[in-house]
């Protein structure tokens, strides 16, 4: 372990221009993207254990793929083109296979038994497929014309030596780990895991299974950020619920502080009698609330404590779980070394109808049916069901519209968030 550190994040990183009262998306994300940074360390991690690693340093191919210039196909070698025409060469003893080259110089105007991924032996540049080949008593009979270098693969031709193969913040897939390992890599720093500390705010809350007292709900937010958290591959620091309480809510920061590197509330978040986790942050002088122009989730607090960001998210669980995927994942992917990255949407018909006043985004549960984009019968934030319900989210403009049935809209798979 290299035992770098970034630095910390400033005080005002998320400070809105002066004026500003609500922010569109967009603006949004341009800040959080152009404000945050890395927060983790990095450690040397052997390839084969890298597998969801972010890249703390650009991976540099130790020697090229392929090192040598190899058959594409099994079949006979020989040395530069043939014209159109029958043609019949001495067919020279022994053979070239993968990892077994042949010992010697193919002498020209003879053929060698070549197979796939062999290196090309001294006077061999081009090869024949042996489906177009006669073999007779020491020689070969073919066609031609064939070019110089036909079925064979060039030294270098995918990957050259000293070529920079994945850039840093990239977070590593089983494709990855295959290339880097194909050019010599055996380890690589990649940052260390985020550590994600999550907790849910409110006397109303009570555990699933629990009896619930009245006017109690269960709490459907932890469980699901925890779960976000864990599938987009960081380190999950459940802190469990804390009831209105702020000298319970600052020892339980105080705790997420020690344990993680970024915190997630939910709850508690806007500025009512109750709502301690932005009272808490504004007393460390660290707060700001983002009155983002968007449906569901319009207040988001972001501040930090004891120096590490937190992310104030609403305490309905559908406000939640959009404003993570649309701000609070982006963020994390950078705080944790990962290059910014949107999610990929789609261009689909319409199996809907739909009037929207100008003035901020809309964020509508959605899947696909048939070739069309159906929503949620409801569009109340209230209705749990429905994100379990869809399959992804439809984006609709901050400008006004009539969306009518066929219409292009814009759909957003789960997948494209990470999910």
């Amino acid at each position: 372990m290299t035992g770098l550190k970034p630095p910390p994040l400033r005080n005002d990183c998320f400070a809105l221009p002066a004026g500003v009262e609500w922010t569109p998306v967009d603006a949004a994300l341009e800040m959080l993207r152009d404000r945050l940074g890395p927060t983790t360390g990095t450690e040397t991690c052997p390839v084969a254990q890298a597998l969801g690693a972010v890249l703390a340093a650009d991976a540099v191919a130790l020697r090229a793929s392929p090192p040598q210039a190899n058959s594409a196909v099994d079949g006979y070698g020989f040395a530069g083109a043939v014209p159109e025409g029958a043609h019949v060469m001495p067919l020279k003893q022994g053979r070239a296979a993968a990892g077994v080259p042949f010992d010697g110089v193919l002498p020209t105007g003879h053929a060698l038994r070549v197979l796939t991924g062999a290196a090309l032996p001294q006077g061999v540049e081009t090869v024949i497929l042996e489906e177009d080949v006669t073999l007779g008593d020491g020689e070969v009979a073919f066609r031609g014309p064939l070019k110089r270098g036909a079925n064979t693969r060039k030294a270098g031709e995918d990957v050259a030596a000293g070529a920079v193969v994945l850039r840093e913040g990239r977070r590593l897939t089983p494709a990855d780990l295959a290339l880097l390992a194909s050019v010599g890599i055996a380890e690589v720093v990649v940052r260390t895991t985020l550590r994600v500390a999550i907790l849910s705010t409110g006397d109303e809350l009570t555990e699933p299974g629990a009896e619930a007292g009245p006017g109690q709900i269960y709490d459907a937010n932890r469980p699901m950020l925890c779960a976000l958290v864990q599938r987009l591959g960081y380190r999950v620091c459940d802190m469990g619920r804390v009831p209105d309480d702020r000298a319970s809510l600052r020892a339980t920061l105080d705790r997420a502080a020690a344990e993680a590197d970024v915190i997630l509330t939910s709850g508690g978040a806007s500025a009512g009698d109750e709502d301690h986790v932005s009272a808490l942050l504004r007393e460390a002088g660290a707060m700001q609330e983002w009155r983002i122009a968007l449906k569901p989730g319009r207040p988001l607090a972001l501040g930090l404590w004891q120096g590490k960001p937190v992310f104030g998210l609403p305490g309905n669980p559908v406000a939640a779980l959009v404003c993570s995927l649309v701000f609070a994942r982006p963020a994390m992917a950078v705080l944790a070394g990962e290059t910014w990255s949107a999610p990929q949407g789609y261009d689909v018909p319409a199996g809907f109808e739909k009037r929207k006043k100008p003035g901020r985004r809309e964020y509508l549960r959605a899947r696909i049916r048939e070739g069309r984009v159906e929503v949620f019968a409801s569009e109340g934030s209230g209705r749990v069901s429905g994100l379990s319900w869809a399959e992804g989210l439809v984006e609709i403009g901050d400008e006004a519209c009539h969306i009518r049935p066929g219409d292009p809209v814009r759909f957003i798979p789960y997948g494209s968030f990470g999910l």
